[in-house]
């Protein structure tokens, strides 16, 4: 149906049976369909208006519907519709809201809802042009009806949204809007909103809870932007205070004063209008919190009083720097809040607690910038210190094996705490010292005895020195005596006292993570590692229950023994014995669960590495013991790849390619103990390792599983580079071939950081095997970047994207590590090739980091074969397509000079231009004078631009083409 056409006065019936939930797709794509077609329809609308203001259809979905067509209209189409029409969407409104007052059964609260979205985008529409007396005429309508009232708040708070909300983003265009619309308002009309809320509050408060709360929502909202004192007075006060004593009303007034006392405004009437709120607050009983049991509404209370105590820290703030008296006296209005915040911070449920702990943060802000503290002061710091000791404590609820969402909000509340604890630090480090000594010594006197809770928490006290009393690189043991000391003695009863045997997996932990951040403690008092070393050895540790506990003690231990492995010598031999079972491959046929997860087994061989570089065994003994400890990694791995390929089952596949991969990085984190070459020659391992590499390389021509296969090999090859240096580069050639054979995007954007890694580190040692692979590698490339791919496929499109930037990175490495002759020798048509790539790189596709890459290529390409004695035939290369590359590019309607990393490639477009110049010389001028009028650009702008890029200062020469180019694009 053509949209000019007019559409029957009825409706479609059985594209309406669509709208029901229940209906089958065919119905419902009718409808859709239908949905469409009224929208499209210049006058479709009208029939909808007709239906809604008649009450022709009892069906609330085709209700809804109805309003969806209207609310396309308003929000799409306005603009467009005559004065008629308007008119008759006005008074479609206002006849469905009359009828509303008459209807013994009020809609459905989700048509309200959307009646509410529909008149709320008719006002913003209308109320600065065609409809200025929008709320009288609505006011006037309504009443005090509860019908009417209902849907009058729901319209304020969808006007609200629309108008007001800062979480929704607006254009400008919007935004100069709604400034236009609130100025208005204010002028007009908001003392009658305001008058029409009291009287609905005072109506309703005593039998229409729900209504009552919608209007306390609703002026919750305004309050931010409306005059202050319109709502801040004795009667609208007392009314909201009485409020605070209904039970269906508190929560809702509670939010009301919240949002009062947040508005912005002078400092000392923000004071004033706190400390009468808090009175009156006070004078009926509200601070008395022990004695209330509703803790939804303590909630509320706790977020009031929360807001009441940060505004009053703002004025002090602002204050302290204009006015001592005032600041003192607001200073104490402060202090006054203590007491009742303390009480709030300390109660049982953590909801009402972390509701107050913005406060308690501010506070403590404000004591760290007084220049001393009075008595009644550090009594607030000590008491808030207990408060946040308690509150870190978890409850016997607490889920430790199955952490849900209540767990996951208790771990946030905690870290809320932490950042007290801080705080607390930053104003008297000493007291938070001396309290944490205090608690942590009377718990582990009677460890035995104590509920777990409190053993964690003490523990946890420790731990939380280390961030809360800040050292430089962890020296927590040196300097400050009194610090030291403390902490030390800590360390010592922690370690001595038997509590890492306390049956409680949170215990167990909160232990290892203490000893491993205070793992210096260990350089002054080494006579304490052997009984740690068995903590973590034992089932306190590595043999523990609980697979959570095992996981975290694995990577803790790795941490341990890398920082002291200096005092570890006496029991290398020891440790490997005992966590022999821990390096062992779980072969994928074996049921049982291993006691550690191939991730925490990557962290037991890197520790076995560290144990074994760093003993003080001569050299063969290292490599016996290294040999030791790969051998059965490397035989279990020549087993599996030999049964990988009989293998028909494809789950079977993936479970044996997998404990393939975990083999190789096993070998691979073993010599991250080794920082060079040097290193693993001293230790007698390049054997080892070197033995590793054969046993692994076929696995790069199996015929199944290639991608995992050999993405690990390729890691375990980049690891070998930097331990065995050109010892590796035998290898290389063959492994390459097996990796460019049937190739993925995935395999090659892997591969060539191989490569570029080989070239930058040997660069002319390699020359001949980068001669022989530079055609092969650019062909796959180009094979793969061929491929058709479905037009909208994105992740195929990324891929490609990926594999572009790879190769371009791959070129600029050659380039850059000075081996010319890579690709000199590749004949010229191979050659032409490969820079037609780059030019096309440079111009044809947006995406700023590859073509940022082309022209750092492009560059040096000039800068080796650019000059006299360059690449025969460059000359011609750079006039037909460098040149023009450097100015098509910049003026794609693509190149955002807005964006960062296109300046960036800007650049880099630049210095190519200038290098050109500095290559050719004179010659350049002559071809850029005669080249730039075919760009229509001017002679003036022709010689400006000749003249800045003969200048020697780069700085200006780049200024200078940015605005070229702006100009050149306006």
């Amino acid at each position: 149906m053509a949209c000019e056409s007019a559409l029957p006065a009825i409706m479609d019936e059985q594209a309406l049976m669509g709208l029901n939930p229940n209906a089958d797709a065919g119905y419902r794509q009718r409808a859709l369909a239908y949905f469409e077609q009224l929208k499209e329809s210049r006058d479709g609308w009208e029939v909808c208006a007709e239906a809604l203001v008649k009450g022709v259809y009892s069906d609330d979905h085709v209700k809804f519907f109805c309003f969806q067509v209207l609310e396309h209209q308003i929000k799409f189409r306005h603009g467009s519709l005559s004065a008629a029409q308007q008119q008759l969407i006005r008074e479609t409104l206002m006849k469905w809201l009359q009828a509303q007052l008459m209807n013994l059964h009020p809609e459905k609260p989700f048509i309200r809802n959307k009646a509410a979205q529909v008149l709320a985008l008719t006002f913003v529409m209308e109320y600065l042009t065609f409809w200025p007396k929008f709320f009288f005429d609505i006011l006037a309508l309504v009443g005090l009806s509860p019908n009417g009232v209902d849907i009058y708040l729901r319209m304020l708070m969808a006007i609200d949204a629309e108008v007001v909300d800062r979480d929704i983003l607006h254009s400008p265009e919007e935004t100069r809007r709604n400034t236009l619309i609130k100025d208005g308002m204010r002028e007009q009309c908001i003392p009658a909103l305001v008058e029409s809320w009291f009287q609905i509050l005072q109506t309703y408060q005593h039998t229409h809870g729900e209504l009552t709360c919608q209007c306390l929502e609703v002026v919750g909202a305004y309050v931010s932007w409306i005059d202050l004192n319109l709502i801040a007075n004795d009667r609208f006060v007392n009314l909201l205070l009485s409020h605070m004593s209904m039970e269906e009303l508190r929560e809702e007034a509670c939010d009301c004063l919240f949002e009062i006392i947040n508005k912005g405004m002078d400092p000392v009437d923000k004071t004033k209008l706190v400390e009468s709120l808090c009175r009156v607050l006070q004078s009926a009983g509200f601070f008395n919190v022990e004695q209330e049991e509703d803790v939804d509404f303590l909630a509320k209370f706790s977020r009031l009083v929360n807001g009441m105590g940060q505004s009053l820290v703002l004025s002090w703030t602002k204050l302290s720097k204009t006015d001592l008296k005032v600041s003192a006296e607001t200073l104490h209005a402060v202090e006054s809040k203590v007491p009742l915040m303390l009480q709030l911070l300390i109660h049982e449920d953590d909801d009402i607690s972390a509701n107050i702990v913005g406060f308690c943060y501010d506070y403590l802000h404000v004591l760290k910038q007084l220049p001393a503290l009075n008595e009644q002061q550090k009594s607030n710091v000590e008491a808030i210190m207990l408060a946040v000791m308690n509150k870190l404590k978890y409850d016997d609820e607490y889920n430790f094996e199955n952490e849900g969402e209540d767990e996951a909000m208790f771990v946030e509340y905690r870290k809320q705490l932490k950042m007290l604890l801080d705080r607390l630090a930053q104003v008297s480090p000493e007291l938070l010292l001396e309290s944490v000594h205090r608690v942590f010594n009377a718990t582990m006197q009677n460890w035995q005895t104590v509920q777990f809770m409190e053993v964690e928490v003490a523990i946890r006290l420790l731990y939380m020195l280390g961030e809360a009393l800040p050292a430089s690189h962890g020296a927590h043991f040196s300097g400050d005596t009194a610090k030291t000391s403390t902490l030390q003695a800590m360390m010592r009863t922690l370690i001595s006292c038997g509590v890492s045997g306390y049956q409680h997996s949170s215990v167990t932990l909160e232990f290892f993570e203490t000893v491993v951040r205070y793992d210096k403690f260990f350089l002054v008092e080494p006579q304490h590692i052997p009984s740690v070393l068995m903590a973590f050895l034992d089932q306190r540790g590595l043999r523990h229950s609980s697979p959570k506990v095992r996981s975290r003690v694995a990577y803790l231990f790795s941490r341990f023994i890398k920082t002291l492995h200096k005092h570890m010598n006496a029991f290398i031999e020891d440790i490997l014995s005992r966590i022999q079972d821990l390096l062992e491959l779980a072969p994928p046929e074996n049921g049982f669960p291993a006691l550690l997860s191939n991730d925490d087994q990557l962290f037991m061989f890197e520790t076995a590495g560290v144990l074994i570089v760093h003993g003080e065994s001569p050299a063969e003994r290292k490599q016996a013991l290294m040999r030791s400890l790969l051998t059965p990694l490397m035989e279990a791995f020549r087993m599996l790849l030999a049964k990988l390929p009989q293998e028909g089952d494809e789950e079977r596949q993936v479970a044996l390619a997998d404990c393939l991969s975990h083999a190789v990085g096993f070998a691979s984190r073993t010599s991250k103990a080794f920082s060079n070459k040097q290193t693993v020659k001293q230790c007698g391992c390049s054997e080892v390792y070197l033995d590793c590499l054969q046993t692994v390389l076929p696995a790069l021509s199996c015929p199944v599983q290639r991608g995992p296969l050999r993405s690990a090999v390729r890691s375990f090859i980049h690891r070998m580079i930097i331990c065995l240096e050109e010892e590796v580069l035998p290898f290389i050639p063959a492994a390459s071939q097996h990796m460019l054979k049937d190739c993925e995007p995935r395999d090659l954007q892997e591969f060539i950081p191989l490569v570029s890694q080989i070239t930058a580190k040997f660069k002319n040692q390699v020359s001949p095997f980068l001669q022989e692979i530079f055609m092969p590698l650019v062909m796959a490339i180009f094979e793969v970047l061929s491929r058709p791919a479905e037009e909208n496929d994105q992740t195929a499109a990324l891929e490609k994207q990926m594999l572009r930037r790879s190769y371009f990175s791959f070129i600029q490495t050659i380039a850059s590590s000075g081996m010319n002759e890579v690709m000199a020798s590749q004949g010229a048509e191979n050659i032409e090739r490969v820079l037609f790539t780059i030019i096309q790189g440079a111009v044809d596709f947006p995406d700023p980091v590859a073509q940022k890459t082309c022209f750092i290529i492009l560059s040096r390409l000039v800068e080796l074969w650019g000059g006299k004695d360059g690449l025969v035939g460059f000359p011609d290369f750079i006039y037909k397509h460098i040149v023009p590359a450097c100015f098509m590019a910049p003026l794609k309607p693509t190149f955002d000079l807005s964006d960062a990393q296109t300046v960036l490639t800007l650049s880099e477009c630049t210095l190519t231009l200038q290098m050109i110049h500095l290559k050719r010389g004179p010659e350049c001028i002559q071809f850029l004078q005669e080249y730039l009028p075919s760009l229509q650009v001017s002679p003036e702008i022709t010689q400006e631009l000749c003249q800045v890029l003969q200048q020697p200062d780069v700085k200006v020469l780049k200024n200078y083409m940015k605005v070229f180019f702006q100009q050149a694009k306006l």
